[in-house]
C-alpha cells in the first residue's frame, strides 16, 4: 500500500471533501439521527458549509494516496478536531492517525498546549480513543444530532 500524503486543503479540494463527508455520514453518522436531525447535519456539513469554516479560520488537510483524495481532517480554534473521515477503502491503515499528527502539530506549533476536544459520532469513539481521546460525558443529543464530548491529554 503506497503511503499517504498529508497536504494542506486548497480550494478545489472542497467538492472531493464534502462528497467524502457526505458519503461517510449517510453510511456511519446519521442513520441512527431523527430525519430532520439528518437533514440538518448534512446541511450544516455540505461544500459550502466547509468553504465557510476555512474562510473562519478552520485548518484542514487532506490525505492523498495516488493524488486521490481520501481523507480529510478539520481543527478549530487550535484546540477543537472538528472533522476527521477516512475513505472506507482507505480505513484501518494509519491515515486517520496520520491527519492527526499532522493537525495536532499544527495547533501546538501556532501555541495550543491544552487539551484537544472531539465530538465523537457513536461510530467513531473506539478510532478516538485509540488517538488518545477519552469520554468526557455521555452521549448527547442535540436536536437529535448525537455525539459523544471527548477530550485527550495534551500529550496525546
Amino acid at each position: 500500500m503506497t503511503p499517504a500524503s498529508i497536504r494542506p486543503l486548497v480550494a478545489a479540494d472542497l467538492p472531493i471533501v464534502a462528497h467524502l463527508l457526505r458519503e461517510l455520514a449517510e453510511k456511519y453518522i446519521v442513520p441512527e439521527f431523527v430525519p430532520a436531525a439528518r437533514i440538518s447535519f448534512l446541511s450544516k456539513n455540505d461544500e459550502d458549509a466547509i468553504a465557510q469554516f476555512v474562510t473562519d479560520g478552520f485548518r484542514y488537510h487532506v490525505a492523498e494516496i495516488d493524488r486521490e483524495i481520501v481523507g480529510f481532517v478539520g481543527m478549530r480554534d487550535n484546540r477543537h478536531l472538528y472533522h476527521l473521515f477516512v475513505a472506507v477503502p482507505y480505513q484501518r491503515r494509519g491515515i486517520a492517525r496520520q491527519l492527526w499528527d499532522v493537525a495536532s502539530l499544527e495547533c501546538r506549533e501556532h501555541g495550543h498546549t491544552g487539551a484537544f476536544t472531539v465530538n465523537s459520532s457513536n461510530n467513531a469513539v473506539a478510532v478516538y480513543e485509540r488517538l488518545g481521546f477519552r469520554r468526557t460525558a455521555p452521549v448527547q443529543d442535540s436536536g437529535g444530532i448525537l455525539f459523544n464530548p471527548m477530550a485527550s491529554t495534551a500529550d496525546a
